[in-house]
């Protein structure tokens, strides 16, 4: 019984020991924190920390206006006409297509100054019988005479042009066939002076003539 009731003061003893080693519980503090600032600057507050950050805008840049449109006014200046083109001709030349120097047709169509009609020419132009302003010398058609020539005749039309002159010619017919003499007429044609055909008593020039070259060679002077 002794050690019983020594166990059990023992007991007592170190109970009362560990109450006084026991960690001492703190108190909650129940203070309540008051923010005293008005509430108009915390919204300030928040709205600036909310507000975006603006960025400076970049100026536009100016558009440069278009140009006006001025349209071109119509001159009220006439230009002068052109001038039509000087034609020189010799003294003889100017002599044989003066109109007074033909002879005066008579009253009526078809006097005696109008040239003599021959036919058609290569387009069924009316072909009439050219009369010589100059006659061509022998020089100026034997170049184009072909290799033994015969005696003969070449036959081509032309058509008239100013200054006495012919051009567009064709060859026609020549004797004997195939002499080959129409063809040295034609080539020798643009040295020829032939005047343009009359019609009461007036020349029209680019009427077409027929022009005929005989051919006559002395065999014993070659």
């Amino acid at each position: 019984m002794a050690l019983a009731l020594g166990i059990n003061l023992l007991l007592l003893f170190l109970l009362i020991g560990m109450s006084r080693f026991a960690p001492v519980a703190r108190k909650v503090s129940e203070t309540i924190t008051v923010n005293l600032l008005p509430e108009s600057r915390q919204a300030s507050q928040k709205e600036e920390q909310q507000k975006p950050i603006e960025r400076p805008r970049a100026k536009p840049r100016p558009v440069p206006k278009p140009p006006p449109i001025i349209l071109p006014v119509h001159p009220t200046i006439t230009p002068p006409p052109t001038p039509q083109p000087w034609i020189e001709m010799s003294k003889e030349e100017m002599a044989a297509a003066d109109v007074r120097n033909l002879p005066k047709a008579e009253a009526g169509a078809g006097g005696r100054g109008d040239s003599e009609v021959v036919g058609k020419g290569p387009h069924g132009e009316t072909l009439y019988a050219a009369e010589w302003a100059r006659e061509p010398t022998d020089a100026e058609l034997s170049g184009y005479l072909p290799h033994n020539a015969q005696d003969g005749w070449g036959l081509i039309a032309c058509k008239t042009v100013p200054r006495n002159r012919v051009e567009d010619c064709v060859e026609l017919g020549q004797s004997p066939p195939g002499s080959h003499l129409a063809s040295a007429v034609r080539q020798a044609a643009w040295q020829f002076r032939v005047r343009p055909p009359r019609k009461n008593g007036r020349p029209m020039v680019g009427e077409w003539v027929r022009i005929r070259i005989d051919y006559e060679f002395n065999r014993t002077g070659g």
